[in-house]
């Protein structure tokens, strides 16, 4: 990986700096215990409640993706359109490395269950397959057009790739050098994938000018008898959220799935903005989406009652995912950053930082 170094820094917008003329005048002003208590918990809720801000990228993040918990720790893969994946710490958000290769924009980033494997999708007509540890290139897979999207099967021994070339592919990493094998051709290219870490036979995909997602049987090597159908909104994110349950955001709604049978676990949330990528946590029940309006919204899953606002990012969210667990998720966005928000009620999070509906402002400095 490239020699760089990182910080990653949270501060809250409107503060100015403290200067020792402004730290004497306050040492000299009698203060009661209410007072220094009031201060305590002001001090308290913005130090648990701002993100924690990761840049780095020079252009807009449009895919994120956090591995499991692992014998090394928590990750965290960002793609950019500016041709330089990223890993990083997923718990501080500290900068480890960039895979340097593409020459183009890389529109999906992944990573294989134990982290040891990343793989990237790129608008220079390739997919690669990166050594986590090491940031070597360890596959290059040419494609005829861009690559939209790759995921690893669940024991990490094949890729599924699609993109503009309105096919989805897979090839068996056990032998890089064989052709891959190919589902039939779609009318329309490929926008999202995700295989399923709970069934190595199934895989989701949306499609650019086609609503809904097809589920696809790798035994079959066609598509499955059941779909998602959300309508004619193009979904734009597709994430396994647990072993039963798919989240799709399309058009301005949140839907969530039975993996293995298609039908709705309930009915979609309607959202008041055009919603790019969405993600749940049972564990918290909450589930976090982004979109146009450049905020990063949480939402009661059982309800549908948002539960807050966080504001930050100077463009549109393109991509939201919780972190195993839920303690934390992460959001990236058109102005390259990558934010770390921490989950109401997570362990260290002071009951001070849980404001409901409440608005959370946090901008930072920090990166390579």
């Amino acid at each position: 990986m490239a020699d760089q170094e990182a910080t990653t820094e949270a501060k809250v917008e409107g503060g100015a700096p403290a200067t020792p003329a402004t730290q004497e005048a306050e040492a000299t002003q009698p203060t009661d215990d209410a007072q220094e208590a009031a201060k305590e918990k002001t001090f308290q809720k913005v130090q648990y409640s701002g993100p924690m801000v990761c840049h780095g990228h020079s252009r807009p993040i449009v895919d994120l993706q956090f591995s499991p918990v692992t014998k090394d720790g928590l990750f965290i893969v960002s793609a950019s359109k500016d041709g330089k994946p990223m890993l990083r710490n997923g718990t501080t958000g500290d900068w480890i490395g960039t895979f340097e290769g593409h020459k183009g924009a890389v529109w999906s980033a992944c990573l294989n269950a134990p982290a040891t494997l990343a793989a990237t999708g790129s608008a220079d007509f390739t997919a690669k397959v990166w050594d986590a540890l090491t940031g070597e290139q360890v596959y290059e897979f040419p494609h005829k057009h861009i690559v939209r999207c790759v995921s690893f099967s669940p024991d990490s021994s094949k890729l599924c790739a699609g993109g503009f070339e309105k096919e989805l592919r897979i090839y068996d990493l056990t032998k890089p050098e064989a052709d891959p094998a190919c589902f039939p051709k779609q009318g329309s290219a490929f926008k999202c994938a995700q295989w399923s870490m709970e069934n190595e036979n199934l895989i989701y995909a949306s499609l650019a000018s086609e609503g809904g997602v097809a589920v696809w049987d790798v035994r079959a090597m066609q598509r499955a008898a059941f779909s998602f159908d959300t309508g004619k909104d193009i979904v734009t994110s597709i994430e396994l959220s647990s072993k039963d349950v798919v989240t799709t955001a399309s058009g301005n709604k949140v839907s969530f799935w039975k993996a293995e049978t298609g039908e709705k676990v309930k009915e979609s949330y309607t959202i008041p903005f055009v919603v790019e990528s969405a993600s749940l946590c049972e564990q918290k029940n909450y589930f976090a989406a982004g979109g146009e309006d450049m905020w990063v919204h949480l939402y009661d899953y059982e309800t549908g009652k948002e539960i807050a606002q966080n504001k930050g990012h100077h463009g549109p969210v393109h991509c939201v995912r919780f972190a195993p667990g839920g303690d934390s998720y992460a959001s990236g966005s058109e102005d390259g950053t990558i934010r770390i928000w921490t989950t109401p009620g997570a362990e260290g999070e002071s009951e001070d930082s849980q404001a409901s509906v409440g608005t959370t402002e946090g901008a930072g400095n920090g990166g390579e």
